[in-house]
């Protein structure tokens, strides 16, 4: 995509809505939409219904205004300078300020994403011509006067060029300042269509006058309409046909290779999806709701009762639990018999194994039945030294003789690379630790009750799991600010501490001689931690929720 292309989104509003000729008679008619979730549905019945996917934005200010409950000082300066710099983008004379200007009468924002058009080749000998990826925005009007003000000033500035020509009975605008044209109309008196080319807003121009519209494309009405549940909704995502998003989004890219049939059938498993970003008093919330073919779904989330999360200690870095691996695996097995890239890799792993003597399907993964968690937990002892954490497994079987078996196998393997492999007794436990000369142990196993056997990257690691004297991590502050208010019961989470990620971050940059840049470190500093489940209610539908969980607002 051009770089003039890219760019188009935000200073469209600003260069293109020059409404010339009747836009004073306009302005003085009806009210328009109030710019929250409520005119969604609005909006899409103007967007031509091959749209493939559809994102509304609220420019609601109560909804916005609960973001600077949040954040340092630091933080804030950037976000400060983010609106500097938009201002400077939305005129060629840097008269527009997006707080003057655009706030008091933009409504609902909704931009969609139509099928791409092909573009001419650059050269006669070219392969194949290129795709620019179609954008089309419905602007909600919500003060007409303002909207007026607004484009008198854009009228009044220097080096913008416009040009009007009639379609179907309305005005098409095209604006020319900065960058490339771009083209707008104005239908209905409440909302205003821009796009990068002409075509687009021809389109939209169509659907107003009758043809099909976004609105009533199958299953994305009730996407409208009902949508997904969260406080002080910033933005929903609509995708009524994932599969064909995915593939109008690959058929864009001249450089992208053809999606193989039994791809597309996996990718074909989700048939639509519906996203919304809120805030609330812990920070960015986001919940998606997936709809998915049953016959062609493989694997269902199975709900799990986060025992595994207090056998990890409070301090814990980062986290990724769930339930039934062999599950999971079973169901990718299913899935390569009709995917030969898939199938091969299947056997190759299987045959690996086979090499040395352990069946991949029952001693690997056959006794992971149970609850999983794998974690990163801080320590600069021994090999972890350098990079100042290491990993940790945990597993929960029905099935204990199998697995001490597959690690005693294991055990052995190593031993014959001549690893030394010792036991020894930590908080009353038996632990098999891989010994390196100097430096302490590698890896390490054991139980740590009758059913939940630990593999650690790290002796330190398996000291902390096996001995642990401190709080568990599912009792921390942290991870109860992060988690608690997500959806339960659940098929795991996935959590981050950002407070014990960041120094790591630092350490590693500054290792490899590119260190953050304040900007980097100012909104990272000012995240508390990430959280996010998923659960599957029922064969046809899954759930995500997720939490990126915001540090209270300090400082002036």
């Amino acid at each position: 995509m051009p770089e003039s292309k890219s760019k188009f989104l935000i200073p469209a509003v600003g260069t293109a809505i020059v409404v010339a000729g009747g836009i004073a008679a306009y302005m003085y008619f009806k009210g328009g939409p109030s710019g929250d979730m409520s005119s969604a549905l609005g909006a899409a019945k103007i967007v031509p219904d091959e749209a493939i996917a559809a994102t509304y934005i609220s420019t609601d200010p109560k909804v916005w205004a609960k973001l600077q409950q949040f954040g340092t000082p630091e933080a804030q300066k950037i976000v400060g300078q983010g609106l500097e710099n938009l201002n400077k983008s939305l005129s060629t004379d840097n008269s527009i300020s997006y707080e003057k200007d655009l706030k008091p009468w933009v409504g609902g924002v909704m931009i969609a994403m139509l099928p791409a058009n092909p573009t001419k080749p650059a050269a006669q000998n070219a392969p194949q011509a290129s795709q620019e990826p179609n954008i089309l925005m419905v602007v909600g009007i919500k003060d007409k006067l303002s909207a007026l003000n607004f484009a008198n000033k854009l009228k009044a500035q220097k080096d913008v060029k416009v040009q009007e020509t009639d379609y179907k009975g309305e005005k098409i605008i095209e604006t020319t300042g900065k960058s490339e044209p771009s083209y707008t109309a104005v239908l209905n008196n409440t909302h205003i269509v821009i796009a990068p080319s002409k075509q687009a807003v021809e389109h939209a121009i169509d659907t107003y006058k009758g043809e099909p519209s976004f609105a009533s494309k199958e299953g994305a009405n009730s996407m409208l309409t009902s949508g997904v549940n969260v406080d002080n909704t910033l933005a929903q995502i609509y995708v009524p046909n994932y599969g064909n998003m995915v593939q109008q989004l690959i058929a864009a890219n001249p450089r992208s290779t053809p999606i193989p049939p039994e791809t597309l059938k996996q990718l074909k498993q989700m048939k639509s999806m519906v996203a919304a970003v809120g805030i609330d008093n812990a920070g960015v919330r986001m919940k998606a709701v997936a709809k998915l073919d049953p016959q062609l779904v493989t694997y269902q989330y199975q709900n799990s009762s986060a025992k595994v999360v207090s056998q990890f200690p409070g301090d814990t870095i980062a986290l990724l639990s769930g339930n039934g691996i062999s599950s999971w695996w079973s169901g990718l097995v299913a899935q390569s018999k009709d995917a030969p890239e898939l199938k091969l890799t299947v056997e190759q792993a299987r045959s690996q194994l086979k090499l040395v003597n352990i069946d991949l399907d029952k001693e690997i993964f056959g006794w992971m039945d149970g609850e999983f968690g794998f974690a990163a937990i801080p320590s600069n002892q021994g090999v972890l030294a350098q990079v100042g954490f290491g990993g940790a497994l945990v597993f929960h079987t029905s099935d204990r003789k199998t697995a001490e078996s597959t690690l005693d196998k294991l055990d052995n393997l190593v031993k014959a690379q001549s690893v030394n492999v010792a036991k020894r007794n930590i908080g009353g436990k038996e632990v098999t630790e891989w010994l390196i000369p100097q430096q302490g142990a590698l890896l390490a196993h054991g139980w740590l009750d009758n059913d939940s056997v630990f593999v650690t990257i790290g002796g330190p690691i398996a000291e902390t799991l096996a001995d642990r004297k401190g709080q568990s991590l599912d009792g921390s502050d942290s991870f109860k600010t992060v988690t608690n208010s997500l959806q339960r019961p659940n098929g795991g989470y996935f959590y981050l501490d950002m407070d014990k990620t960041v120094p790591l971050l630092n350490r590693l940059a500054t290792a490899q001689q590119q260190p953050m840049t304040p900007e980097t470190s100012a909104i990272m500093n000012s995240i508390r931690g990430l959280g996010i489940t998923a659960t599957s209610p029922d064969k046809t539908t899954t759930q995500v929720d997720m939490l990126l969980a915001l540090k209270p607002k300090t400082g002036n």
